[in-house]
């Protein structure tokens, strides 16, 4: 018998705004309109003077560990703006900050969850999405489960999931898309692929050409963008997202993008970067190449810029005195809200502040043999 084909695919890439700010007037049509653009534009100077801000207040040692957003600020809009604003549900990794603020987070929550207060965590009502997801991967599953609910009340609304290229290797990742296709629940996979999973390059942890060639053997349509371009971005989410929503079932999406900063305040990336690398993807900023876009249409200009600028300054002044002016959390919220009923033994430390002596009970578990022995 003849071999034959069994089956054949290839991945899509898009681009519509190049790093010099080209812009491929057929694929953007009426994608987004003037005032859309400069709103957008404008938010992503904010969401970037935030995160400078960010890095300062941990090297000054007032917040904690801090996950630079610099550089993806395109993936997020482009995918946050595209998503329905009290509907859609958003599960996020932790450098979608600007996705996050779109969908009506609070800034100083971001602030206050790398400050280690718990109450930086706690989504207000009316706003569809989950806290920021620190472990790798495991947002994924949740987000599949969002969706199926969706699905299972016939509900017209879609999870849009991020994750970085490094946590494709991970379990969960294969287990969310392939429950997710055979399902056929309205989730969008959202890969911010910015090439390194820590300090780990993409070629070395998968040997997959492309990420959004993943999606081949779950049967999930699925597309490679350029992750700095806010039109490529918004175009494929809204695309994948109106599907998803109209029964098209999951699709995966892989916005190639880079992180401009450190992985996390806490690395120094370079003991393993090249420096030659960083400088050519600083000159694909994705601020830049907006910039020159809303500049070459009349849309923006220095007088302009320079006053955002300010005003960005003003707003985060504001979400910083926002979430280092917060009242400090009650001692008793650490006992309050575990059990309905406080256990006596909890009852006692509440009231004491003290564990000492219960460690002198030899019935306690775990200290029942060492009073034998005795």
């Amino acid at each position: 018998m003849p071999i034959r084909t069994a089956y054949t695919a290839q991945i899509e890439y898009l681009q519509i705004l190049d790093e010099n700010g080209q812009f491929d007037e057929k694929l953007g049509k009426d994608l987004l309109a003037p005032e859309e653009v400069v709103f957008l534009y404008q938010h992503m100077v904010t969401c970037r003077a935030l995160d400078q801000i960010a890095f300062k207040l941990q090297r000054s040692g007032r917040m904690g560990t801090y996950p630079q957003n610099k550089g993806q600020e395109a993936a997020a809009i482009g995918s946050g703006y595209a998503a329905k604003k009290g509907v859609d549900f958003l599960v996020p990794c932790y450098r979608e900050n600007a996705a996050l603020f779109l969908h009506g987070l609070p800034m100083h929550y971001v602030l206050l969850h790398w400050m280690g207060d718990e109450r930086g965590n706690k989504i207000p009502e009316g706003v569809q999405q989950l806290p920021l997801c620190i472990p790798i991967g495991t947002q994924m599953l949740h987000a599949t489960g969002i969706a199926w609910a969706f699905k299972m009340r016939k509900e017209p609304r879609v999870a849009i999931t991020y994750f970085g290229d490094g946590a494709t290797s991970e379990g969960d990742f294969h287990e969310a898309m392939n429950f997710a296709s055979t399902f056929q629940v309205p989730c969008v996979f959202f890969c911010q692929n910015n090439q390194w999973a820590i300090s780990v390059p993409r070629e070395t942890q998968t040997a997959s050409e492309t990420i959004a060639q993943k999606a081949i053997a779950y049967g999930m349509p699925s597309i490679q963008v350029d992750g700095n371009d806010l039109f490529a971005v918004f175009k494929a989410s809204r695309e994948a997202i109106e599907r998803a929503r109209g029964g098209g079932g999951p699709s995966l999406i892989e916005a190639v993008t880079y992180r401009l900063g450190d992985h996390t305040t806490a690395d120094d990336a370079r003991r393993y970067r090249d420096a030659q690398e960083l400088e050519m993807w600083q000159g694909k900023d994705p601020m830049i190449r907006l910039r020159k876009y809303l500049v070459d249409r009349g849309l923006w200009d220095d007088e302009k810029e320079a006053a955002h600028q300010e005003k960005s300054k003003a707003i985060v002044q504001e979400v910083v005195k926002a979430a280092e002016g917060i009242e400090k959390p009650s001692i008793d919220d650490i006992f309050d809200f575990t059990y309905a009923t406080l256990p006596a033994e909890l009852e006692a430390q509440k009231r004491t502040l003290r564990t000492s002596s219960l460690g002198q009970d030899p019935e306690q578990a775990g200290l029942q043999g060492e009073a034998q022995r005795a």
